[in-house]
This record gives C-alpha cells, structure tokens and sequence, in this order.
C-alpha cells in the first residue's frame, strides 16, 4: 500500500477538523454517545476525502531518442513552404572490435 502524501493527510486532518466542528455545532449534543458517533462519523469521512484525492501518477521514463537539429536551429531559412528534414535512427551501441594480444 502506497504511504499517504502530503494532501492527502492535509485534506483528511482538516476534513476531519472541521466536520467534527460542524457537527457538534449543529446538533448540540451533550451525551457521550452523540459525540462517539459524530466523532466516528467524522473519522470516515475525513478517511473518505483523504482516499478519494488523486494521487500523482509516476512519470513515464521516455526512451532515448537522438536529438534532431532543426533548419532554424542550424541557421537555414525556414518559409511556410519548406520542408522539415527527416529523422534517421542511429544503432544505439556501436561495437568495436579490438584484437586481443595471444
């Protein structure tokens, strides 16, 4: 199981505050039970709200690709007209082959 982050705790920590609050405010609730419930209640929603907040996706590692110099970039005139140049692949590992004294 992933650990909570920031927002998460932060969001559920006030939620749970301030329902609490709310609750106890509007109710006016003096016995032991209703504060019981109304503290239980706020507990799962304040779990409720910090469950529910999205959590940040891992980036995804892009592959390594061979960096293409554009027309502008080399200092070439670019019109509307022109054209792009193409993007030709390189092997990623050239081997070398180096003789090995007998």
């Amino acid at each position: 199981m992933p650990r909570p982050t920031a927002a998460q705790l932060a969001y559920g920590s006030c939620t749970v505050i301030f329902s609490t609050l709310a609750m106890l405010l509007l109710s006016q609730t003096s016995s032991g039970v209703g504060i019981a419930v109304i503290a239980f209640a706020a507990l799962a929603l304040g779990l409720l709200v910090a469950m529910t907040v999205p959590l940040p996706k891992p980036r995804a590692v892009a592959p390594a690709e061979v960096p293409v110099v554009s027309d502008a970039a080399a200092g070439a005139d670019v019109s509307a007209g022109a054209k792009m140049p193409e993007v030709v692949e390189l092997p990623a590992v050239i081997e070398e082959r180096v003789p090995t004294a007998p």
